[in-house]
């Protein structure tokens, strides 16, 4: 039986605490950890968990009886708990995005490498039978060469979402949209389509001008073989339509799925290739629906890499990639320069302090609140 601790019990908390409650037989939730123990002690309550209630991370991870935390607080405490966790010999799934910085990141790299623990970093929209589908085609290279790449994560979030105390600042919350809701897009991006080789980015921030940070970013990504991609990521939609469109050489495929594929007449004008499309649509229909998805389907690949000592899906290098895709679009936007991949140590934004010193706030954070009477939140558009 795996013992389970979660520290920070927001809004994100609930989906982990009923990830891990669909695996009764294999782990146990035996503490809630929060800086505000009655937040914690509500969630123990409204889940009617045996769990011990703590408002001291430092004496969560030295508990013996633990051996995997999942740390669901804001960005710029992922590293510190993290890195004491996986140094007391703690397992790790830490909430998205992995750190505030890459300097951040390859600390928890270097700690779970020493201490031989896992590390993963939640990136649950991979665990969904559409997204495993699409990714099973673009293996396989029916559609061709990748030649555009379309990523739209559209969100929408009113003024008051960024007067919670933590939000809207650079120094707590690390970014804005493109860093804190386009994560799970740009993962899946990179995870998809790999690493591309240069960022060109703008920000800006239309609708919230009590918050440092964006709410709309667009980014050109270019790859050596010429191919384009296209991330925008935005809290200012209306209706969060998120799509990702994958254009190669032979046909069209994205999440929502929709698959075209053209042949060339002889003037060069398309006609429907139904013979492709038939095929696209039998290979995406025959691989096997996933029995458990999102953050549910993360737990188990976790728990079932500390059962097998095997390795997870999404590791620390993986939550590291998506971080540096999203530190290129800030430090570009910033600069106005495009940035090469991939970012060294001496890259002006490599380091917390670097992104303070050198990103432009838009506006001067005002309201504070240090917590809201409503906690329901939306996940990929729908209420979770």
């Amino acid at each position: 039986m795996i013992k389970v601790a979660i520290i920070g019990t927001g809004a994100i908390c609930p989906a982990h605490v009923k990830g891990y409650l669909q695996f009764p037989h294999r782990c146990k939730i035996v503490a809630l950890c929060d800086i505000y123990p009655e937040k914690a002690e509500k969630m123990k309550q409204e889940f009617q968990l045996d769990a011990r209630v703590y408002h001291n991370y430092q004496d969560v991870v030295k508990e013996e009886q633990i051996d995997l935390i999942s740390v669901c607080t804001p960005p710029y405490t992922h590293a510190n708990i993290t890195i004491a966790s996986l140094d007391e010999g703690k397992h790790v799934l830490v909430e998205k995005p992995m750190a505030a910085s890459l300097e951040e990141c390859d600390a928890m790299l270097e700690a779970a490498d020493r201490n031989h623990r896992l590390l993963s970093v939640v990136a649950q929209n991979r665990f969904t039978t559409p997204m495993m589908r699409l990714k099973h085609i673009l293996d396989q290279d029916v559609i061709g060469k990748i030649v555009h790449t379309q990523v739209d994560s559209y969100w929408w979030r009113g003024y008051s979402y960024y007067d919670l105390w933590w939000r809207g600042t650079w120094e707590k919350e690390g970014g804005g949209c493109t860093l804190n809701h386009a994560v799970h897009h740009i993962d899946l991006f990179q995870w998809m389509n790999g690493f591309p080789d240069a960022i060109t980015a703008v920000t800006s921030n239309v609708s919230h001008d009590n918050a440092e940070v964006e709410d709309i970013s667009i980014a050109i990504a270019t790859y050596q073989d010429g191919a384009l991609a296209q991330l925008t990521s935005s809290v200012v939609h209306h209706g969060e339509e998120q799509q990702m469109i994958f254009q190669g050489e032979k046909a069209r495929i994205s999440v929502p799925w929709k698959v075209v594929a053209s042949n060339a007449k002889e003037n060069g004008f398309p006609e429907p290739d139904q013979k492709r499309m038939e095929q696209l649509n039998q290979i995406y229909e025959q691989y096997p629906p996933l029995q458990v998805e999102g953050h549910a389907g993360q737990i188990n690949d976790v728990l079932h890499a500390i059962e097998s000592q095997g390795k997870v899906l999404v590791d620390g290098e993986q939550g590291r990639q998506t971080l540096e895709l999203i530190t290129a679009i800030y430090q570009s936007a910033n600069t106005g320069e495009s940035v090469r991949l991939p970012l060294d140590k001496k890259a002006r934004f490599y380091t917390r302090d670097g992104i303070l010193q050198h990103v432009k706030p838009f506006y001067k954070k005002g309201k504070s609140v240090d917590n809201f009477s409503d906690q329901s939140i939306t996940i990929s558009g729908s209420e979770k």
